[in-house]
């Protein structure tokens, strides 16, 4: 079994661990949803430190741990700059990795979880990002994952049916 495994991700969260350390959540193209440890990345000559940023497209390598994978080389692919220039759109963005995050099991492949995140975030970095963007991310994603629809889909009822499904409100309903 090798040691190291390489692949292509989305920063979902982002969560300190010690002085230096973080506990960083990807979800992957290949392997899914994995959390994984980027040690010293919060010093500041850290050179991973930009890289690791939410939102962001990355290209990582990452070597098998004890308890925790560790990300030893990472590199970013698409930081979606554009999104960043919008506090709606980073609040959005927000939304979409913390569904994202919630309703995935780590370790499970969803190659059209992550195409449809990825795609999402590109919608939001360009000019026009759609205005039900965050209703058509939702009702893919339980699809995908198998959790269904509610018998009459809108924004609140969808909303309602990933409460119940998560069993906690999401941080990013507090944005406003």
């Amino acid at each position: 079994m090798p040691r190291t495994y390489s692949g292509q991700g989305i920063v979902l969260k982002r969560d300190n661990f010690s002085e230096a350390d973080r506990l960083v959540t990807i979800f992957s193209q290949r392997q899914g949803k994995l959390k994984l440890l980027a040690k010293g990345v919060r010093r500041l000559t850290s050179r991973k430190k930009g890289h690791l940023e939410l939102f962001t497209q990355v290209k990582f390598l990452a070597a098998k741990g004890k308890s925790l994978d560790l990300i030893t080389e990472v590199e970013t692919l698409n930081n979606f700059k554009n999104l960043r220039q919008n506090l709606n759109r980073v609040r959005v963005a927000y939304l979409l990795c913390e569904l994202t995050d919630q309703l995935t099991a780590e370790g499970q492949e969803h190659p059209e979880v992550y195409r449809l995140l990825l795609e999402s975030l590109a919608k939001l970095n360009s000019a026009s990002a759609p205005k039900n963007l965050i209703e058509q991310f939702e009702a893919k994603l339980l699809t995908y994952l198998g959790f269904g629809l509610p018998p009459a889909p809108s924004r609140a009822s969808l909303e309602a049916h990933i409460a119940s499904i998560t069993d906690k409100h999401l941080n990013s309903k507090k944005i406003k």
